[in-house]
């Protein structure tokens, strides 16, 4: 089957994404690309609700278990496996469609983003000896557009911003306004659920992979992860890292979990409300059957 437009299939997450695609793959001769910052990570599993051995099984899947959780994965380096990985699909005749609900992985893609200068190590050690308000006030001088979307204690992303203007002389919102996404037609389905339904199923899932074993699958990461790094930051374990130094009980951590991850699909929603080229649909109202016929007959 051709089509013009390659299908991203994104939403909140809880929102059932994996079923939907691999419904997709399978009626189209599909190969899934995953588009989640987090399920790149080996061993980080349960956590991120990864697509199982089982559902893995019946498509192919990419970008799932590339790297360990103590290497760092960038949008540049997803833009090129991405962009790698469409041009094998398709050389085999087969159809990419993109899952996952990375806004920024997902933006890498469609609108393009900035793919800086390396980093400078004396720089770097310039940022660390200086308070972050300091960094937050210096960056908010030379580039308020970024600071407007950054929060004061983002340290990561105000200490990149700030080494991209020192290195280049341009702030990273002008270069992100010359950014080009890839070369491909690219059409975006949003799976929504009603919010208060959403949470609920936000809830029931964290209690579930608690049953599954998060913890213990948190306590063999909590080692080995560096403080402040994606994977450590990642949610549903940096809340158990807490519970693991003694600052939460873990029935607090699960909650804050559940809390968290209801904020984070919050932040998707508004995010992605915001991009009026997504066609949505209700899975509440569709099976996944019916969300592919939808997701076809838009594609036609």
């Amino acid at each position: 089957m051709k089509f013009e437009q390659i299908p991203i299939v994104l939403g909140t997450t809880a929102t059932g994404k994996t079923g939907v695609s691999i419904a997709l793959a399978k009626h189209i001769d599909g190969e899934l690309i995953n588009a989640d910052a987090r399920a790149i990570y080996r061993g980080m599993d349960i956590g991120t609700a990864k697509p199982s051995a089982g559902e893995q099984a019946q498509v192919p899947h990419h970008l799932i278990d590339v790297c360990d959780p103590t290497e760092i994965y960038d949008v540049k380096k997803f833009r090129h496996d991405v962009d790698q990985c469409i041009n094998e699909i398709q050389s085999r005749n087969k159809v990419p469609i993109i899952v996952g609900g990375s806004t920024l992985y997902i933006k890498a893609l469609t609108e393009g983003v900035f793919e800086g200068p390396g980093a400078d190590s004396s720089l770097r050690q310039q940022f660390d000896d200086t308070p972050l308000e300091t960094l937050y006030q210096q960056l908010n001088e030379v580039d308020s557009i970024t600071t407007q979307r950054l929060k004061p204690n983002d340290r990561i992303r105000i200490t990149r911003a700030l080494e991209i203007f020192q290195l280049t002389g341009k702030s990273i919102s002008e270069w992100q306004d010359e950014a080009k996404p890839l070369p491909y037609k690219f059409k975006k389905f949003g799976l929504w659920l009603d919010r208060a339904k959403l949470y609920e199923r936000i809830n029931q899932r964290v209690d579930l992979m608690v049953e599954l074993g998060l913890v213990d699958e948190a306590k063999v990461l909590y080692p080995i992860l560096k403080p402040g790094t994606p994977a450590y930051k990642t949610i549903g374990y940096q809340e158990l890292f807490d519970h693991f130094k003694g600052h939460v009980s873990l029935e607090e951590a699960i909650d804050k979990i559940k809390q968290h991850t209801r904020n984070y699909a919050k932040r998707q929603l508004t995010w992605h409300r915001r991009d009026e080229s997504i066609t949505w649909i209700d899975v509440e109202a569709h099976l996944s059957q019916d969300c592919v016929d939808i997701i076809l007959k838009t594609m036609a």
